[in-house]
């Protein structure tokens, strides 16, 4: 059967099964709380302990488990545990997007749509986001905006993921995994109680991994074997976390914790296509070949690759570096947090959570770009701190909580983009490496933010059926910056060069027309939430409700941008049937109006990226899932979600490419690319609009199917698992060109668990991936200076491997 007939059944199935079960891979109740029903799910979406099915949010939750058997290692692995989440890769960097709603952007100014929380710890950079996660307890991911509960800038939504908690009795845990790509996995943690009220955990985890990518030795667009061969995107990493669990009296509990983790890999080298290749660009004077013309009014004759197809011809896993073969890059992490809670009584609890976090990006390290050129990083440093003080309780059947949250975030970078030696007339290797070249442009960027907010939430019952919630949130946002842009003109020695040999700190003295721009913002907001839930027995919800949400504004090298809000109306059903609650059904359905879209686009180089505050789009969708006991050893679990979403209006810019009309020099193209000759308020100049194109990452259908099945041999068990995930085809930026299009796709999982009776230990063996399929996962087309490139990144080819776990 040919991919096309397999996913129309897939579809087709999946669409008819969706409709008579629960949410797709739910989780066990939380470590170490009160005993429950097996079937019921604690989370703390809500800041309080509660039945997942009396949560009036979309919500997947995944157990500790659950991320253990499908190898969950960090957040590039979020997509694999809830496919509703889409993760756009780009050489290290981790966005996120749901719904619709992300960023694209790395932008020091700029903060993510979805809102990422370990215990309580806001988590705001991409970067960070990279970093592993180890021995969690659950994740949970919520749908739609959170901004009474969780604030600014969770218009999308919000990942909490919560660590395994010290347990009460003395106890380890640990799991060894080895696959193809040389891939080797260990987690381990051991509990040791200190009497009845406290007790330590300690935890690691240590991963080596080949890299997924090979580029053969003679690519590139030059042939220097020794510097263009090799693979990339590999991993290794380690880390480890200490906590303590205190308990002195019935009414207070502590709960305190401190990480570290390390991680040096070579990011993931774009696969390129060289527009001004033979062949790949368009006939001089003309805009075919699969461009399309824009800005008709200029003397040139401008292009757009709308409809260029170089992808088809790039293989996934096997493709050309750049001239200076593949970087490499480093990082490391340190966080404390802390959780202490006092329960007065029923009516009041005072909990307070902080977290403190130190992330240092590798010095003088590079990444390699098509096609000749280098990216430095001399300096990527991060300190944040968040706190949140809560006091929360039930009076006269009221629930309510209110708070107050304030998170600060230090930002040190300095970064630069070189040009190789050899276009000076240079060798461009000499006996040590490299020789060194010229700083097409240098960057310096120190930022300060802090952001303060004050909220409350009720739930009123209004009867015994019916409860009426309602919620505030006032949130005021501040950031400052010192931009230093430098223009840099000619070749510096080795003392200013290649191989991490920057400036000193502020000493510019050897860089040629220096900018310096001290920036700010400041913006705030109310965002409010209110709705209705109505409970007409224990095993039923239906919930309406509409909120807001916005993600904070900031400034770019140019200028400033404001907030983008989203007003979102949502209304779901949850519904637990059976004997012992053993099937769950959800449906739910959302409408979002989405305003002031911050929109991030490469101009010109020695710039920077540019945010636009471009215009509106309208996100609706309907999603279903199920969880279906067959029988007392088969489970199946389906969903099934349909997303409709639309830019109204985008106003932005194009990366173009300029090729001389008939009879005119090459010359005439020069200074062409950029924001600078395609200014919209030039004289009979219409700035595009992009309306109807759709947002990146927003497949349209994605439907997964799974089966669960247990043998029993004796008192061992053989578990056989199957699950799979089927997504149409998105776009990866918001120009939606052929080039930056993944076609629809599928994606398959196996595994094949034994366990003893004694359930000590149990050994898998899983493949993940069957077919083989990279989606993209970054595409972009970037015109700097002489070169017009089409850039693509790729996900996770097919693993297969081994895994055993011990737990006692």
């Amino acid at each position: 059967m040919n991919r096309g007939k397999v996913q129309i059944s897939l579809l087709a199935s999946a669409a008819m099964m969706a409709f008579s079960g629960s949410a797709y891979a739910q989780a066990q109740a939380q470590a170490g709380a009160d005993d429950v029903d097996e079937n019921v799910i604690i989370v703390t979406a809500q800041n309080r302990r509660q039945d997942v099915n009396d949560v009036p949010i979309k919500i997947d939750v995944i157990s500790g488990e659950q991320l253990k058997k499908i190898g969950f290692s960090d957040m590039n692995d979020v997509g694999k545990i809830a496919p509703i989440v889409q993760i756009n890769q780009d050489q290290g960097t981790v966005k996120v997007t749901v719904r619709g709603i992300g960023t694209n952007s790395a932008d020091e100014a700029q903060d993510t749509s979805v809102v990422v929380n370990v215990d309580g710890e806001y988590i705001n950079r991409p970067n960070v986001m990279g970093m592993a996660l180890f021995d969690m307890d659950r994740v949970e991911v919520l749908r739609g905006p959170q901004g009474t509960l969780y604030g600014r800038n969770s218009t999308g939504g919000a990942i909490n993921f919560i660590t395994r908690k010290p347990g009460n009795q003395f106890g380890f845990n640990g799991t060894v995994s080895y696959g193809n790509y040389n891939a080797v996995r260990a987690d381990a943690g051991v509990d040791l109680p200190l009497g009845s009220t406290a007790a330590f955990r300690v935890a690691g985890f240590y991963e080596d991994r080949d890299g997924y990518n090979k580029h053969p030795a003679g690519g590139g667009f030059f042939v220097f074997p020794a510097y263009a061969a090799g693979r990339s995107d590999d991993n290794q990493a380690y880390g480890g976390r200490v906590s303590l669990r205190l308990d002195p009296t019935d009414q207070l509990s502590v709960n305190l914790g401190g990480e570290y983790a390390k991680r040096r890999f070579t990011p993931g080298v774009f696969a390129a296509g060289d527009l001004n290749a033979a062949g790949n660009g368009p006939t001089s004077g003309q805009c075919d070949n699969g461009f399309t013309s824009v800005a008709p009014n200029y003397p040139q004759v401008l292009c757009v690759p709308s409809q260029t197809n170089l992808l088809s011809k790039v293989d996934r896993s096997n493709y050309a570096a750049p001239l200076f073969g593949i970087g490499r890059v480093s990082a490391e992490t340190w966080a404390v947090r802390g959780r202490i809670a006092y329960e007065f009584s029923e009516a009041a609890t005072l909990t307070y959570i902080g977290g403190y976090r130190k992330y240092i990006g590798g010095k003088n390290e590079r990444l390699t770009l098509p096609t000749v050129y280098q990216s430095y990083t001399f300096l990527d440093d991060a300190e944040t701190q968040s706190h949140e003080l809560r006091l929360n309780g039930t009076v006269g059947g009221i629930v309510y909580q209110v708070g107050g949250f304030y998170f600060k975030e230090k930002l040190a970078r300095e970064s630069a983009f070189m040009l190789p030696s050899f276009i000076f007339g240079l060798p461009p290797f000499g006996a040590n490496g490299p020789t060194p070249g010229t700083f097409l442009s240098y960057f310096s960027r120190d930022v300060d933010s802090t952001s303060k907010s004050l909220f409350g939430q009720v739930e009123v019952p209004l009867g015994d059926k019916l409860t009426a919630v309602g919620g505030l949130r006032y949130t005021k946002n501040d950031r400052s910056a010192i931009y230093i842009n430098t223009s840099p003109f000619g070749r510096f020695g080795p003392d200013f060069g290649l191989v991490g040999a920057g400036p000193a700190r502020k000493d510019f003295s050897k860089l040629l027309y220096v900018t310096t721009l001290p920036l700010g913002s400041s913006d705030s907001k109310v965002t409010w939430l209110a709705g209705l839930n109505y409970k007409p027995n224990s095993d039923t919800l239906i919930f309406a409700k509409a909120s807001t949400g916005f993600k904070g504004g900031g400034f770019d090298a140019v200028g400033t941008y404001r907030p983008e809000t989203n007003t979102a109306f949502e209304a779901g059903w949850k519904q637990t049937f059976g004997d012992h609650g053993q099937h769950q059904f959800n449906l739910g359905g959302f409408y979002y109006d989405y305003k002031d879209l911050q929109v991030s686009v490469l101009l010109d180089t020695a710039i920077g990226g540019q945010i636009f505050n471009a215009g509106k789009a309208k996100i609706w969708g309907l999603e279903a899932s199920a969880d279906i006991a067959l029988d007392d050893n088969t489970t199946f679990h389906t969903s099934a979600n349909y997303l409709n979403a639309q830019y109204k209006e985008l106003f932005a810019q194009f990366n173009v490419f300029c090729t001389p009309a008939a009879g005119q020099a090459a010359a005439t193209c020069n200074g062409i690319n950029g924001v600078g000759d395609l200014d919209p308020t030039a004289p009979d100049i219409q700035q595009p609009n992009f309306a109807g194109n759709t947002p990146p990452f927003s497949p349209k259908v994605i439907i997964t199917v799974g089966l669960d099945h247990v043998f029993h041999i004796g008192e061992s068990t053989l578990t056989a698992r199957a699950d799979s995930v089927f997504k149409s085809k998105y776009f990866t930026d918001f120009y939606n060109y052929r080039d930056g299009t993944q076609e629809a796709l599928t994606q398959s999982n196996l595994s094949l668990e034994f366990q003893p009776g004694n359930k000590k230990f149990s050994v898998m063996g899983f493949v993940r991936n069957l077919e083989g399929t990279r989606p993209l996962t970054y595409g972009s087309f970037i015109s700097a200076g002489p070169d017009d490139i089409f850039n693509w990144q790729f996900g996770a080819p097919r693993t297969y491997g081994v895994r055993v776990s011990v737990n006692f």
